[in-house]
């Protein structure tokens, strides 16, 4: 984390003297710090989120891959002048295990056009569909099974939460 800090403060500055480096690193240092102890941040979640950088990487491509499907697919819907969206309002409980997992599998849900995370509460989700079609299986959706096995690979680290 220190090391993406100070390369952000070279970025952000432009141009890289003895005086932009030594006041970069001790302010990223002193953020770090801050991190730490304030943002229960660890060098265990560090590592954790480290070795588990393919498989969020996949998961980034496949949430991109399924938003074009699924952008295809509401404008064919909008595009189909004799046929009406029928939006209807999902409850379904995925059983996802940590809050970084249920806030992941929320927000790709409300990525996704077509569909919008209305409520997360005790891990229960309301989903608004654009129609009935887009609805069909969303509890047991790729995305909660790519999901969960980023939980099972965090918690096999010695961390259950990968925030």
């Amino acid at each position: 984390m220190f090391f993406l800090l100070f390369v952000l403060w070279i970025i952000l500055n432009g141009r890289i003297t003895l005086e932009i480096a030594v006041f970069g690193a001790v302010i990223c240092g002193a953020l770090y710090l801050f991190l730490y102890k304030f943002m229960e941040y660890s060098p265990k979640r560090e590592l954790v989120i480290l070795k588990c950088t393919g498989r969020i990487l996949k998961y980034v491509v496949f949430l991109v891959v399924e938003v074009i499907k699924a952008a295809l697919a509401v404008s064919k819907l909008i595009l189909q002048f004799d046929r009406e969206p029928d939006p209807v309002l999902v409850t379904f409980r995925p059983g996802l295990k940590t809050q970084t997992g249920q806030t992941l599998l929320a927000n790709s849900i409300t990525l996704t056009p077509g569909t919008i995370t209305s409520d997360l509460e005790d891990g229960s989700y309301i989903v608004h569909s654009l129609d009935r079609e887009y609805a069909v299986g969303i509890h047991e959706s790729d995305f909660v099974e790519k999901i969960r096995e980023l939980e099972i690979l965090a918690e096999g680290k010695g961390e259950g939460d990968v925030s």
